[in-house]
């Protein structure tokens, strides 16, 4: 067999086993049918136990974030009330001022109408009795009353006394409507001063809070620069093995043939032998040869150029969302479907459609090149990873915030394991989510989005929640610098805005301008603190996720070249100004934008 184009990795042969949870981080014992085996494409040694989010398993912080999502929902709550209670003050201090204006009109009207009753009484006092001759001829009803004056002056004293009742009526009942509105008034700021009041010690538990957190968040932030230390190591190792064993195929001379060439054990092309299974049959899908001595594996060329493909991705950020296919990031079920569709075996997109339609292995028969879904089935799917050797996986995984060197799962936390080089087949049943259990992908919990109402306009909800951190409680080391100071973004938000950025700086000669970008639950509660009519409620903000930035520079002004710049492009990059902050869209601030993720 010839040396060929493709990269393929040198593993042991023989049975692969899953190992399980008492024994997952032992190295596996040799292959007792041949004593010479290769080791495992991964390095032997495993990360430490320790993990991100187990930071924030100690009973005392998780009494923490508690007491932070009580106050982030009183908060939110109170918000939404204290903005009632706002606009109740304005309307009644309206109506008060209303009601003032209409008395004021009404005592004009008393005042006036009684300084017509005073000159008519002069005039009649005046005149002894005796009408003007103009009185006369404008409220006489007949010749007789024109020459009775007495009936004439009792018409006109009548109607004097009609028209100050009337305005003297009107002014009654304009000061009771003013002393029911001022009534109103003080009630709606009474209301309002309470709120503001429970605001205030709302926003002081939320300070408590925030300080007590402190520490643990450091520690978490130690935990996660020496679990990414020693994850970088073990991705290197990882590649280093991997060139290792290329080089081994090389020097044996060995082609690794099509995926369709090795799916029947009984049809090998020449020189190759099938592999046999824990069970003594041969595996569909694989095969081995002796070189040197040692019994070697060979997948099929799609296989080995999706795993190399996978392998080159090692460091990669993650990303949560649906299509994290690369090349800037990668959801877990994005690297594998971007692997194995560009080496020719397509895959659907989420990780429950690749396990519905892949064809099953037993999973002490997994190899690399497998992919291996993980649970607890009352979780669902909710990852899938490909098999380096029996004890290791390459996934993209959100607690590491990153594409990585991984453990297998054990127990009942494997699904189950396919082999893509098999095809696919009609899709079967998998396990769902079940009511009320917690909803995971790749390893990190999705937390479930706030509702909209009771949030300050700016709050994007738990829309960007990610990796299973709480929210402005992301350790910095599972974030990445953005080239700007010490500003930091979700890696791959940050990756995108860099890109934003230089292409910004083509057009203007500078780069984007910051102000603000991954918001602390701390700086939320202090921001909250200051302006909380601006500012969403503590741990609601998508600061708080790494996905938003503030900008300066003449892009926090509507109709200047820098705005009208980012409202064209910035979509092309992922970055949105949120429908909210535009003109017209309830609380306009041209300078928030948001990372929605490339289309």
């Amino acid at each position: 067999m010839r040396v060929g184009r493709v990269s393929a990795a040198l593993v042991l042969v023989g049975a692969l086993a899953v190992p399980q949870a008492a024994d997952a981080r032992q190295r596996p014992p040799a292959d007792p049918g041949d004593p010479r085996v290769e080791a495992g494409v991964a390095p032997g040694a495993p990360v430490p136990d320790s993990r991100p989010g187990e930071a924030f398993a100690d009973p005392a912080v998780a009494r923490l974030q508690r007491a932070a999502d009580t106050v982030q929902r009183e908060l939110g709550d109170l918000t939404g009330h204290i903005a009632a209670a706002e606009r109740r003050v304005r309307a009644a201090g309206a109506r008060l001022a209303e009601a003032r204006a209409q008395r004021r009109a009404a005592e004009a009207a008393v005042a006036a109408q009684q300084r017509e009753v005073d000159a008519f009484s002069r005039s009649v006092f005046t005149a002894m009795g005796r009408a003007d001759e103009f009185r006369l001829l404008v409220t006489a009803a007949n010749a007789e009353e024109l020459l009775d004056g007495t009936s004439m002056l009792q018409r006109l004293r009548a109607a004097q006394d009609e028209r100050l009742a009337g305005v003297l009526d009107r002014q009654r009942r304009a000061a009771e409507a003013e002393r029911v509105a001022l009534e109103q008034e003080r009630a709606a700021a009474a209301r309002k001063a309470e709120l503001d009041r429970r605001g205030a010690d709302a926003r002081n538990r939320a300070d408590a809070v925030s300080a007590e957190l402190r520490d643990p968040i450091a520690e978490a932030n130690s935990a996660v620069v020496a679990q990414q230390r020693a994850q970088r190591d073990r991705n290197a190792t990882t590649a280093a093995n991997w060139r290792a064993y290329l080089d081994r195929l090389a020097r044996a001379g060995i082609d690794p043939p099509p995926a369709v060439a090795l799916r029947d054990p009984a049809r090998l092309p020449a020189g190759l032998r099938p592999l046999p299974g824990r069970d003594g049959r041969p595996q569909a899908g694989v095969a081995q040869v002796s070189a040197g001595g040692k019994r070697l594996l060979v997948l099929p060329r799609e296989t080995v150029d999706a795993v190399s493909a996978a392998i080159g991705a090692l460091g990669k950020p993650y990303v949560p969302h649906d299509g994290g296919e690369g090349p800037v990031a990668y959801s877990c079920d994005g690297l594998v479907r971007s692997a194995f569709t560009g080496a020719g075996l397509e895959l659907p997109r989420s990780a429950g459609r690749q396990f519905a339609t892949g064809r099953r292995v037993p999973a002490a028969d997994a190899q690399p090149g497998d992919l291996v879904f993980a649970g607890p089935a009352r979780h669902g799917v909710q990852s899938v990873g490909i098999v380096l050797d029996r004890r290791t996986m390459l996934v993209a995984d959100a607690r590491l915030a990153g594409v990585v060197v991984a453990d297998l799962p054990a127990g009942d936390g494997l699904l189950g394991v396919v082999r893509p080089a098999l095809g696919p087949r009609p899709a079967v049943a998998v396990p769902r989510r079940a009511a009320g259990e917690l909803t995971w992908r790749c390893g990190g919990v999705e937390l479930p989005p706030r509702p909209a109402g009771g949030s300050a306009v700016g709050s994007s909800g738990a829309a960007g929640a990610w990796g299973g951190y709480p929210n402005g409680l992301i350790p910095a080391a599972a974030l990445c610098p953005i080239g700007v100071g010490s500003h930091l973004l979700r890696c791959d938000a940050a990756q995108a805005f860099q890109a934003m950025s230089r292409a910004y700086a083509g057009a203007f000669g500078s780069p984007l301008c910051l102000t603000d970008s991954y918001r602390t639950f701390d700086a939320q509660v202090d921001l909250y603190r200051r302006k909380p009519s601006l500012a969403a409620v503590p741990g609601t903000s998508n600061h708080g996720w790494g996905l938003a930035v503030d900008l300066c520079g003449g892009a926090e002004s509507f109709g200047t070249p820098q705005y009208g710049w980012l409202a064209r492009n910035a979509g092309a990059f992922g970055w949105v100004n949120p429908g909210w902050a535009r003109p017209g869209g309830g609380r306009e601030e041209p300078w928030h934008w948001e990372y929605a993720g490339r289309a």
